[in-house]
């Protein structure tokens, strides 16, 4: 009997290490099982998340096409922006819609905030849009508050600045004001946008005795530094 005990008492360790080890491993496979579990769940929030974001954006773009701020004469065609420019010397931006779509070149390019650019270059099923902030880029365009007249073009301190330039020395503009185009018309010949897009407000204005012209700083309504969706002005009379 006491050899009985001794044994016990010899393999009994071992089992217990054994029943230990055995739980570790089962505790770490439920461990990865988990960890996948929560994995699985992070992305299925996440892809939530931006599909009601994604909704959301849509929805504000459908709104403003259904509203009364909505040029006359057009209608909206809703592009995903699928690619951008390399360079902040390139402002430039590629949308995953085109001719298919009845875009054409010289198509304005809108958000619901305002004015974005022009449409350049088109295949069947994209189009590539030149930036207001391009240095080629330039709109005619009036302060709504005064109706003093210029031209809104890039600007000369970063990527992103816009200036309206050729505007009297004795027209009145003031820190504030909201710019928009113009829409001219002259006989057979008219503007390539629709007139009261919204572009910026006036951020500053400055001007020297040996200026022609008034030195107007813009603040752009549109963030062009994260456009994702965007809405094309097709004409519905071509």
């Amino acid at each position: 009997m006491p050899f009985e005990v001794a044994g016990e008492r010899v393999a009994r360790p071992f089992r217990d290490a054994w029943g230990w080890a055995s739980d570790l491993v089962g505790a770490k496979s439920d461990n990865e099982k988990l960890r996948k579990e929560v994995e699985n769940l992070r992305k299925t929030v996440v892809q939530e998340q931006t599909a009601v974001s994604e909704n959301e954006r849509l929805r504000h773009l459908l709104n403003y096409i259904d509203g009364p701020k909505f040029p006359d004469g057009f209608k909206g065609v809703v592009s995903r922006v699928v690619g951008r420019p390399p360079s902040a010397y390139d402002q430039e931006v590629l949308i995953a819609a085109g001719s298919s779509s009845g875009i054409h070149q010289n198509d304005p390019v809108v958000t619901a905030d305002g004015l974005v650019g022009l449409v350049t270059e088109v295949t069947s099923n994209g189009a590539k849009v030149t930036l207001l902030t391009d240095q080629s880029a330039a709109v005619s365009a009036i302060v709504l508050e005064t109706s003093a007249s210029g031209i809104v073009r890039h600007g000369s301190s970063d990527s992103s600045a816009l200036v309206l330039d050729r505007v009297g020395k004795d027209s009145l503009v003031e820190n504030g004001d909201l710019v928009i185009t113009a829409g001219w018309r002259t006989g057979k010949l008219e503007s390539l946008y629709p007139y009261g897009i919204p572009i910026g407000t006036v951020k500053s204005v400055g001007q020297q005795d040996v200026d022609l012209y008034k030195r107007i700083q813009l603040a752009p309504l549109v963030n062009f530094d994260s456009l994702s969706d965007v809405i094309v002005l097709v004409p519905k009379k071509r």
